[in-house]
């Protein structure tokens, strides 16, 4: 296995501090590293939508509700982990574009759904086909194992941060 930016910077660490542990630093460092590399691909893989990540994020959630393919604004920010003040800000962006629309809610006229208009699904339809080829290929040097494996390790770290966070 070959060397990266990250080795060069624990032996560094090793060397400097050999008190330390550097390995745990290594972990997070790699996952930052991609972190930032696949932030840049999807959005690139979704520019030619006129979306970018967090837009994406709102129109794939409507998506998955199923037909009516809408949504309060309250539960789409649950769902995308957003403030309310960040949430209105990108529906009015997503309306401006002509992804969504807001409408009264059916089961209380107090309230207000966002719903997937014509072309917001058309666009996220596409899009989201890119979407999954770019995660395709950004993994495409791992093996099926080697896929699972990761998100098994990945899914357990993310539980653990999770949970570390709620009860703190």
């Amino acid at each position: 296995m070959h060397e990266d930016f990250i080795d060069h910077l624990i032996g560094q660490w090793k060397s400097e501090r050999p008190d330390l542990d550097a390995t745990p630093m290594g972990v997070v460092g790699r996952i930052l590293r991609l972190s930032t590399h696949l932030e840049r691909r999807v959005n690139e893989a979704l520019k030619p939508f006129g979306l970018a990540q967090w837009g994406f994020d709102i129109l794939a959630t409507l998506r998955r509700s199923g037909s009516p393919y809408a949504m309060t604004p309250t539960e789409l920010m649950e769902a995308v982990m957003l403030s309310s003040g960040a949430m209105t800000n990108r529906i009015d962006r997503l309306e401006q574009l002509g992804f969504v629309k807001r409408k009264p809610s059916p089961s209380d006229r107090r309230s207000l759904q966002v719903q997937l208009t014509p072309q917001g699904r058309k666009i996220i339809d596409e899009a989201i086909e890119a979407r999954f080829a770019e995660a395709d290929q950004a993994l495409s040097g791992l093996k099926k194992r080697d896929r699972k494996q990761l998100a098994d390790l990945l899914r357990v770290l993310l539980h653990n941060l999770d949970h570390n966070d709620a009860t703190s």
